[in-house]
C-alpha cells in the first residue's frame, strides 16, 4: 500500500491519507466505528455480515438536523471490493489484526509503531555520511 500525502495540506481524518476515494474513506470510517462499538474486536461472522450489509446498501443517518439535508445517504460497497480494497490494506498496514485462533479482527496499534519506525529510518538516513560514487556519462556515437 502506498501512502501519499502533502505535508502542507494534511487532512483531519487518517483515512483520507490512506485511501484514495471518498467512498473508501467513508467505508473505512464505518468499519472503524463498528469495531469501536463492539469493544475494538469483531468476529469473522460479524465482519461478513457487515460486508454483506454494505453490499446490500446502508442508509447513513445525519446527526446534523439541517433542513438542507433532505435525502438520507445510501452507501453501497461491493463485498469483494470491501475485502480487497478496505480490509486487506488495513490488515497489511497494521491498523487491524486478525487472530487465526479466535477468528476475530481487532483494532491494533501496529500502524503507529510502524510509522514511528519509518520516521526513525528517515532520521538514520539523514545522519548517514555521504557515499562516494561517480556519475559516468556515455559517449555519444558520431
Amino acid at each position: 500500500m502506498v501512502i501519499l500525502f502533502d505535508q502542507y495540506n494534511m487532512p483531519e481524518n487518517i483515512f483520507e491519507i490512506i485511501f484514495s476515494t471518498n467512498q473508501q474513506v467513508v467505508v473505512a470510517n464505518m468499519l472503524m466505528e463498528e469495531m469501536k462499538t463492539r469493544g475494538g474486536e469483531i468476529g469473522k461472522t460479524e465482519m461478513s455480515m457487515f460486508a454483506t450489509a454494505l453490499h446490500d446498501g446502508v442508509t447513513l443517518e445525519s446527526k446534523d438536523p439541517s433542513p438542507l439535508r433532505k435525502k438520507p445517504v445510501v452507501i453501497s460497497y461491493n463485498k469483494r471490493q470491501f475485502y480487497d480494497r478496505i480490509l486487506t490494506p488495513m490488515k497489511t498496514m497494521g491498523i487491524i489484526d486478525y487472530d487465526l485462533y479466535k477468528k476475530t479482527y481487532k483494532l491494533s496499534e501496529k500502524f503507529n509503531k510502524d510509522m514511528m519506525r519509518i520516521g526513525l529510518m528517515w532520521l538514520q538516513e539523514l545522519r548517514r555520511p555521504p557515499k562516494a560514487f561517480s556519475i559516468k556519462t556515455t559517449e555519444q556515437k558520431k
